[in-house]
């Protein structure tokens, strides 16, 4: 398998980012809707909350990674054989996938540092606070973070079908050609 995207195939590096970042997320949200019904004496509260912060983190810095890596090695058009709806639809819902990946870290950054502190990262490093203790980008931040969860949670969805769809409506393989093959 080639390290690199063809014209025709995702290479090895977009497969990886396309898996990790896939499965960092379906993670995020399982763990942040666990969260959710913690208190703050609960003795899952403050580790969960760590590891929905690291991983937010890493998911913030693939995503950025994975930019580049587009950058450097394009993907294949896999939409030359689709309708202009579903071109269309593709298009708007991978770009809409990516502006989350990096959106939603950014907001829970912003809401954990809103008090000033460092998001520390799996205790390998912290990132510092860029801006100083603001409840009101606190509130503001929790509620993009919130609302941007779920539009993630619709997306995926939407992507997961659509996929099944390609696969087994149409049986046109664009599944198969995001596998390990």
């Amino acid at each position: 398998m080639r390290i690199k995207n063809t014209p025709e195939h995702f290479g090895l590096m977009t497969k990886l980012f396309h898996w990790l970042i896939a499965m960092a997320i379906i993670g995020l949200i399982g763990l942040g809707w666990y969260m959710v019904d913690l208190t703050y004496y609960d003795k899952w509260y403050n580790k969960s909350l760590a590891w929905h912060k690291s991983l937010g983190m890493l998911v913030l810095a693939a995503a950025l990674l994975k930019i580049v890596w587009q950058l450097y090695s394009p993907i294949p058009d896999t939409t030359a054989d689709l309708a202009n709806w579903e071109r269309l639809g593709a298009n708007i819902m991978h770009k809409l996938l990516l502006a989350l990946m990096i959106l939603i870290p950014i907001s829970g950054y912003l809401v954990s540092t809103s008090d000033g502190k460092a998001v520390d990262i799996f205790g390998w490093i912290d990132v510092p606070a860029l801006v100083s203790k603001n409840k009101e980008l606190r509130d503001l931040a929790i509620e993009l973070h919130y609302y941007m969860a779920y539009a993630t949670v619709v997306l995926v969805l939407g992507h997961i079908a659509a996929a099944l769809k390609h696969q087994f409506v149409d049986k046109d393989a664009t599944l198969v050609k995001m596998l390990w093959r």
